[in-house]
């Protein structure tokens, strides 16, 4: 008789932190089960891989705030992170340069304690309901010129890009159903959405620490 294949699940736990903002954190989701850290941590415990996880992402959080999640972070010591950061630098029109800054250093201080790190840049704030239609365009442009810049420097200190082809925000432009009651958040069917966009830069990630 032939043993069993061995199982994924003998090599080392994965210690998996979320940070930024409240997309990481999970408002608007209906249930504490629908937010973005019980979804990828189930998925990537369906695919073998055996996953803790802490969110230490604060709801409002922007870029420059990601010091002191960044802190929390290693305190615990992860070897996989996902950082979810852009959107309230948007709404707070945060200096691009500062943004940016602040999260190549976060991204840094990261791998630099040998995490892995996977980003979720900016989404599209134009696909946002109550966004006025005259300045959707203008509201495109800059998301995309945030998450340009950011995906760059996230690259260049070694971390992966998630969803780099923005089908997320492609999914929400779509359907209004996939924001919460605030028109704002995602609803718990936004979060599948955007779990199922970052799942494969985290799980390719998640590998080389498996």
């Amino acid at each position: 008789m032939n043993p069993p294949p061995p199982d994924r699940r003998d090599g080392p736990r994965l210690r998996f932190a979320l940070l930024g903002d409240s997309i990481a954190w999970g408002q608007g989701a209906a249930r504490p089960d629908d937010r973005l850290g019980p979804r990828l941590t189930g998925a990537l415990q369906a695919r073998g891989h055996d996953v803790e996880h802490r969110v230490l992402a604060v709801p409002g959080a922007r870029s420059r705030d990601l010091g002191g999640q960044v802190e929390a972070a290693l305190a615990w010591r992860p070897t996989l992170a996902l950082v979810v950061v852009g959107a309230n630098d948007l709404t707070h029109r945060e200096p691009l340069d500062m943004a940016v800054g602040a999260l190549a250093d976060a991204v840094r201080a990261l791998r630099g304690a040998g995490a892995e790190v996977v980003v979720a840049p900016a989404p599209d704030l134009g696909a946002v309901p109550h966004v006025p239609a005259f300045l959707r365009d203008a509201v495109r442009r800059a998301s995309a010129d945030l998450r340009q810049r950011q995906a760059d420097v996230v690259r260049r200190e070694g971390g992966r890009v998630a969803d780099p082809d923005g089908r997320a925000s492609h999914a929400f432009a779509a359907d209004a159903a996939l924001f919460s009651a605030d028109r704002f958040h995602p609803s718990s069917a936004g979060y599948a959405v955007i779990a199922d966009a970052i799942l494969p830069a985290l799980e390719e990630t998640a590998r080389r620490v498996s």
